[in-house]
């Protein structure tokens, strides 16, 4: 039993995967939603490092278009990708649908080989009210931001288990995932279970060897909000609603690059969750303590959505909500379950 304890315990410090993921280079990495934005950003970001990409998008043409990106040699960069160009392939998918996902994964295995690491990056954004989203809406964010993520974990987690050497897989949620938004329901409902069904898998695969991470990213500088579909407002709402989301991605919003990077280093040291935001103004107040820390990374996303006009005002919390989770607590040992303090994005590594 004490060799067993032990044995999780180096795996929680991510030392069992660690000599085999650290370095990337040659790595088989499948990304999905990678057409644009963070996904298309990670996708790089693998390549940076050596990776092969598989790039996946419902459109195929913006997936070729990261493809001929990443297989298009930089002279400046350095590693395989200056040799190489990192090495990419494209395909059509669309993660709502489990049985192209089924196939999408066995295309993969059959040409290029059983995926080292995985992210589930597709999503989509609803604009609206619970009241004002239609039932078929509401459905359809949840199977594509939910349902894909975990139609890509049973199928790619399904080889990973079979191969028996490990791997990593990443689902993106969102800060939407812990800050109530009375305009976002759909989609920060739908992002809440991931990060819950992301807790879940990594105690459920640690054991062999198969780390899973939740990034959760404040505002991106992406089309994903400020070009999302509104309901249940009329067309004068939605101009002037657009106008303040997109005024504020334009000048509070973090680059998707930096996204990518964080997703790499998740996979590098097998962290739990990582939160990418902006980092508060030097002189804007103390870090304080992880709790505290915690507390002031809700407050500044709920802050930026409070000046889009999509997050409805609730009562003050005096601790994160991730920390009071036991679920998530009885498997770290610090007051905060984030991996890195919650008042700066886990990029540095």
């Amino acid at each position: 039993m004490g060799s067993r304890i032990a044995e999780m315990r180096r795996w929680r410090a991510g030392t069992v995967v660690h000599q085999r993921l650290h370095d990337l280079t040659g790595t088989l990495a499948v990304v999905t939603g990678a057409g644009s934005g963070i996904g298309r950003a990670t996708a790089r970001a693998f390549s940076d490092v050596g990776a092969i990409v598989v790039v996946a998008d419902r459109n195929l043409d913006t997936a070729r278009e990261t493809a001929e990106m990443l297989n298009t040699p930089d002279p400046q960069a350095g590693g395989s990708r200056a040799v190489y160009g990192g090495g990419a392939h494209a395909y059509e998918l669309d993660v709502a649908d489990e049985e192209q996902v089924r196939r999408f994964a066995a295309t993969v295995r059959s040409q290029h080989g059983v995926p080292d690491v995985l992210v589930n990056n597709a999503g989509i954004a609803v604009i609206g009210t619970f009241t004002g989203t239609p039932q078929e809406t509401f459905e359809h964010v949840m199977d594509v931001n939910f349902w894909g993520v975990v139609y890509g974990c049973r199928a790619f987690g399904d080889q990973m288990l079979e191969r028996g050497t490990g791997g990593h897989i990443v689902n993106v949620a969102s800060a939407a995932a812990f800050t109530p938004q009375k305009s976002l329901v759909a989609y920060s409902t739908s992002k809440a279970a991931v990060l819950m069904f992301t807790d879940c898998l990594r105690a459920e695969l640690m054991g062999h060897g198969i780390g899973v991470s939740a990034i959760c990213p404040g505002l991106v500088g992406t089309n994903l909000v400020p070009s999302a579909e509104m309901v249940g407002l009329g067309v004068r709402e939605q101009r002037k609603l657009r106008e303040r989301v997109t005024a504020l991605y334009r000048t509070r919003s973090y680059p998707p690059q930096k996204v990518g990077e964080a997703i790499v280093a998740a996979v590098r040291h097998n962290r739990a969750l990582v939160t990418v935001i902006r980092k508060r103004r030097p002189g804007s107040g103390s870090a304080g303590s992880p709790r505290r820390r915690c507390d002031s990374a809700h407050a500044s996303s709920r802050t930026d959505e409070r000046r889009a006009g999509l997050h409805r005002p609730a009562q003050p919390r005096t601790a994160c909500y991730l920390a009071r989770n036991s679920s998530r607590a009885a498997l770290t040992s610090s007051p905060c379950v984030h991996s890195s303090p919650c008042g700066a994005p886990s990029i540095s590594t």
